[in-house]
């Protein structure tokens, strides 16, 4: 014999029979521990789908693994702890573990019956907490093992019955999807081990040998483990469609933003677009006039992802059907506003018009709930804050609009911006602030427009500690230079 086995047979007296019952114990205990550590370590390693029934499924399975082997003489006799040690172990898992079990379930059911298991769990968490301070204050532990049988046969019947009554009352195959047929043959074959060993520990039945509820475990701890890795990977298989269909919408939203910045003789021009996921909500737009006439429009859809993209696609549509009031910012807006009014609820939209005249040196403007554009002043190294807000867009048809007009000189800059380009955080939650821009603006006056745009995002991210893309929202601006026509 082996010096590991002499080992653990020297504390205690065994029959070749009963060493081999035990040894069997062991067996599945140990396999239990795997399934159920295996099933966390898969939970915690895949970070995108955290599909929660893995760490229920898991904590299920230790917890049965470690009151079957507490129960054993043989893990008695390697570990230097009492009887009653393992005797309270094995009371408590007994009293706690019906809440990873209510947990998992809770997860399979529909959603009709989520509230149902919702009291189901906290019944179940008040009686396991009751029996624990019971234990603590003396009550015996078979008066408690004899109560959590009977609540334990209560529950599951309550649960068979409510499940059965459900799938009665809505028709034939109403419920039975596959994992759902899956888990009752299982839980089924299982119950009846269940039934057996409370109905022992009841002192109902007598002189039914060796506690073989184990076996029936496995079996539906082999069911739980079929379940649990056909949701992970449909959940997986589900998250790749949605990348894909993710990829489709950036590439069509990519579509709907210029291709190119126009260049018109007197006018430099740099956008950037930085969304804080893959679609966004801003959106910006040319529409050249003639070679010394351009209108800009700069927007913001409330929200994040594809609602608001969606919405952006809109404007973009919106605003191409606006070529023959390019002139008149008022008139942009209120048409802006009359089309997207009545085609959502949840959203609403900021915007600015800009019309520039580079033959006059003139700005017309209009906003409807935007952010004051910024214009930078070459003569006085000044910035103003230039608005003439009416509401926001998408919400009141009648809503009313004006414009106003600001003289645009050679060397002046103005900038166009949505809310990203200002509200971001910092690590002590201080935001950016218009302030912050005005002076960034004055400070760096004497950068091209290209080169003042990337020195910008720069200084976001500096500012807010997160790499381009990684912002807390959409950022997007369009700066425009004047400079002097006859040397264009």
């Amino acid at each position: 014999m082996s010096l590991p086995l002499m080992c653990l047979l020297a504390p205690v007296t065994m029959s070749a029979a009963e060493l081999r019952w035990e040894l069997l114990n062991v067996g599945v205990g140990v396999l239990l521990l795997a399934i159920g550590f295996g099933a966390i370590g898969l939970f915690l390693a895949r970070f995108r789908t955290r599909n929660f029934s893995l760490i229920y499924f898991g904590l299920f399975s230790i917890l049965y693994a470690v009151r079957l082997l507490g129960n054993l003489a043989i893990i008695e006799s390697v570990f230097d702890a009492p009887r009653s040690f393992w005797n309270y172990v094995s009371a408590v898992i007994n009293w706690i573990i019906v809440l990873p079990f209510g947990l998992f379930l809770y997860q399979l059911v529909r959603e009709d019956l989520k509230r149902f298991f919702r009291w189901i769990l906290v019944v179940q968490a008040i009686f396991a907490i009751l029996e624990i301070v019971g234990a603590m204050f003396g009550v015996p532990v078979p008066k408690l093992n004899a109560a959590s049988s009977i609540f334990t046969l209560t529950a599951v019947g309550v649960v068979i019955v409510v499940f059965f009554w459900t799938r009665w009352s809505l028709g034939p195959g109403s419920y039975l999807t596959r994992d759902v047929r899956v888990f009752v043959g299982g839980f089924l074959f299982w119950f009846a081990f269940v039934v057996r060993a409370n109905l022992a520990a009841l002192g109902v039945v007598h002189g039914l040998g060796h506690q073989i509820e184990f076996i029936g475990f496995l079996v539906f701890v082999c069911c739980l483990g079929y379940i649990t890795a056909h949701r992970t990977f449909d959940t997986e298989e589900r998250l790749l469609e949605i990348d894909k269909e993710l990829e489709i919408a950036q590439q069509i939203q990519s579509a709907t933003l210029p291709r190119q910045i126009p260049k018109l003789p007197g006018l430099e021009i740099a956008a950037r677009y930085v969304p804080m996921s893959a679609v966004a909500g801003d959106f910006y737009d040319f529409a050249v006039d003639d070679q010394k006439h351009l209108g800009i429009l700069i927007a913001d859809v409330s929200g994040h992802g594809v609602g608001a993209a969606l919405i952006a696609s809109m404007v973009k549509v919106a605003f191409a059907g606006q070529f023959e009031h390019l002139r008149d910012p008022a008139r942009v807006l209120t048409e802006l506003n009359l089309a997207l009014c009545g085609k959502f609820e949840e959203h609403y939209v900021t915007a600015a018009y800009v019309f520039v005249d580079i033959q006059n040196g003139v700005l017309h403007y209009a906003g409807g709930g935007h952010p004051p554009i910024m214009l930078a002043s070459h003569s006085d190294s000044s910035v103003r804050r230039i608005e003439e807000n009416g509401p926001i867009l998408g919400m009141i048809p009648e809503a009313p609009y004006s414009a106003t007009e600001v003289a645009f000189r050679p060397g002046d800059r103005v900038l166009l911006y949505t809310d990203g380009a200002f509200e971001a955080m910092n690590g002590a939650q201080e935001e950016y602030g218009k302030g912050r821009l005005e002076q960034f603006l004055k400070a760096h006056g004497n950068l091209t427009a290209e080169e003042f745009s990337s020195t910008f995002l720069d200084e976001l991210a500096q500012w807010s500690g997160h790499s381009a893309g990684g912002q807390d929202d959409d950022i997007t601006f369009v700066v425009l230079d004047l400079r002097n026509s006859a040397k264009a």
